[in-house]
């Protein structure tokens, strides 16, 4: 199998784990939002360096770990990170399933619009007309829920924010999210063991099988994270990026067809205008690439 293709499977296999991630949150009930990350973070931690020591990133984690400078982003992106987590984790399990598939919907824009005012990037006519009509389905979204869309808004800019911080940094994902992990796991461990000795933890009161679950959430983080860095060095950025609608529209299909979350004409046209605005952000994005090696050559022949 072509190298190209084995990438676009394996790609495409991570966004739809990710996409999915709906249905595996709900079986962690009656487990809260907090308990399921801390968690989360306790067993990614531990399952993350069991792949660091595996596949021998132990001398890129001593590198980190001298530079203090990518180490603060490292640390900075584990609390921006957190509450990506954790509000997503909150709006699954509080019947907002749509609206975090919002958040991943908006979050290329986000992302885009982030580089203008923090790295002073310049957005094309096209890309400008696109983040006006995500801004007015933003509007029209808050209208229809009667407030700001706050989860969508929040799973947005906290991943834009992470993002950021990760393309700063760079640093490689297994050793970067296992020092995430690691920074936060002594007061995540310090909630679950509170919640223990209270007796308000749900981990190991409802059954072998439901503690169980708990523990496999290392794994959920770490598959889908390793396909993703497989994916990575083998297709290119473009496919990449059509590749990360694939989350969203499996989590907004699961809030329809399974969770039956309402969806009112309003919503619709606030979806409609948000997917209207990707089109065009990602169509003009297509064609400005294209027309690069063409700039180019005709300025060389110049």
């Amino acid at each position: 199998m072509p190298d190209n293709r084995r990438g676009l499977i394996v790609g495409a296999t991570a966004y739809v784990l990710w996409g999915t991630f709906p249905l595996y949150w709900t079986l962690l009930e009656p487990g809260g939002a907090v308990e399921i990350l801390a968690h989360r973070i306790v067993w990614s931690s531990i399952t993350m360096v069991l792949v660091l020591l595996l596949w021998r990133r132990v001398p890129y984690l001593k590198a980190l770990l001298r530079d203090r400078h990518r180490l603060l982003l490292i640390c900075c992106a584990a609390v921006v990170i957190t509450f990506n987590w954790g509000g997503y984790i909150w709006g699954v399990n509080n019947g907002r399933v749509v609206e975090t598939s919002l958040g991943y919907f908006i979050n290329p824009l986000v992302t885009v619009l982030m580089g203008v005012f923090v790295l002073g990037e310049r957005l094309r006519n096209l890309q400008w007309a696109a983040m006006g009509i995500a801004f007015v389905a933003v509007v029209v979204l808050a209208l229809d829920y009667g407030r700001p869309p706050w989860i969508a808004l929040l799973l947005a800019f906290s991943f834009g924010t992470y993002g950021l911080l990760k393309k700063q940094a760079g640093v490689g994902a297994v050793e970067s999210i296992t020092v995430e992990t690691v920074v936060l796991t002594p007061f995540a461990l310090a909630y679950v063991v509170w919640l223990m000795a209270t007796g308000a933890s749900n981990f190991g009161s409802h059954g072998v099988g439901h503690a169980l679950l708990f523990t496999t959430t290392g794994i959920i983080t770490a598959v889908p994270l390793m396909l993703f860095g497989a994916a990575a060095i083998r297709v290119s950025m473009v496919s990449l990026g059509l590749l990360q609608y694939l989350a969203p529209t499996i989590q907004f299909a699961l809030g329809i067809l399974v969770f039956h979350e309402e969806m009112p004409a309003s919503r619709w046209i606030g979806f409609g205008l948000v997917w209207l605005a990707l089109a065009i952000f990602t169509i003009e994005a297509l064609n400005h690439r294209r027309q690069q090696p063409r700039l180019v050559a005709h300025a060389s022949a110049a």
